[in-house]
């Protein structure tokens, strides 16, 4: 795994404290730096929203002195739970999903919650989430409300050929190594719809096709992780539902920002995005730096 650091965007939302509870527990592992970030996000000229304080006029000395204060707090409370890690905070200023792209730059990870309030608030809930897992300079991981807090299982990847579900193959096997856990590869692909299958197409075949192009996939990977017990599974679906259901039991699935499937200027595929919506555990989306 990179030295780099992991980046939390932080606003003190119940949320923010599952993304920076998944993010020292990785750190814990990899023994990488964390640094939390909180974000101001601008409504307008004049207004700003905080951390459980009324919108008012910036500068406002006291409402930023509470905002660093909550950042610095939970800075200190992390560094003295886990005292071999090296916890920061910082504030920072603008558009979250700007922002937090920008910052980026410098991190091996970026951890954000499904939502927050204040600066994050509906972060994850429509196009900024998108903003976020597709532009960022680094793999972006979503820790969901409601997904378990131990994050224990295995790790699934979901690989259809693309040079991006390849890289967030890459990621899957690192986790899966780290974590000492098993690796799921899932790999989908579409079966033709009745009248308009070809003459003599043989479903087996296709489907011997498909694993076989998972297993070269693999090789690359299997001398370096020689001890990650890997499981295949070939079906025929939809990438988006077999990934959801994979999730359930999974601590991790990871995906690329766009599959073989989708349209070269979308940078976030619909299966990334169904997953930031519907997996039952935290979502890794995996981009080329």
């Amino acid at each position: 795994m990179s030295g780099e650091e992991i980046l939390v965007g932080y606003d003190g939302s119940p949320d923010a404290a599952r993304a920076l509870d998944w993010a020292l527990d990785e750190a814990g592992r990899s023994g990488r730096p964390v640094r939390l970030a909180y974000v101001f996000e601008w409504l307008t000229v004049a207004g700003w929203i905080g951390p459980g304080v009324a919108p008012g006029v910036w500068p406002d000395e006291e409402a930023r002195r509470q905002v660093e204060e909550l950042v610095s707090r939970a800075a200190r409370d992390a560094g003295t739970t886990h005292p071999e890690l090296t916890v920061t905070g910082e504030v920072l200023d603008g558009p979250p999903a700007l922002v937090l792209q920008e910052a980026s730059v410098d991190a091996g990870l970026l951890v954000l919650g499904t939502r927050g309030h204040g600066g994050f608030g509906e972060l994850l809930a429509g196009s900024t989430a998108v903003t976020v897992a597709a532009h960022a300079h680094c793999p972006v991981v979503v820790v969901r409300d409601g997904t378990s807090e131990r994050w224990a299982g295995p790790v699934a990847v979901g690989v259809d050929g693309s040079e991006c579900s390849l890289l967030a193959l890459g990621f899957a096997y690192e986790q899966a190594a780290a974590r000492r856990v098993p690796l799921r590869v899932v790999r989908a692909w579409q079966p033709p719809a009745g009248r308009w299958a070809p003459p003599g197409f043989d479903p087996d075949a296709a489907v011997a096709e498909a694993r076989t192009e998972v297993e070269e996939a693999l090789a690359r990977w299997r001398g370096a992780f020689p001890n990650v017990e890997v499981t295949v599974d070939v079906a025929g679906g939809s990438a988006s539902s077999l990934l959801v259901e994979a999730s359930r039991g999974a601590g991790l699935v990871v995906v690329g920002t766009r599959g073989r499937g989708g349209l070269r200027g979308m940078l976030l595929g619909s299966v990334s995005q169904q997953l930031l919506h519907h997996a039952d555990c935290p979502v890794a989306v995996v981009r080329e730096r």
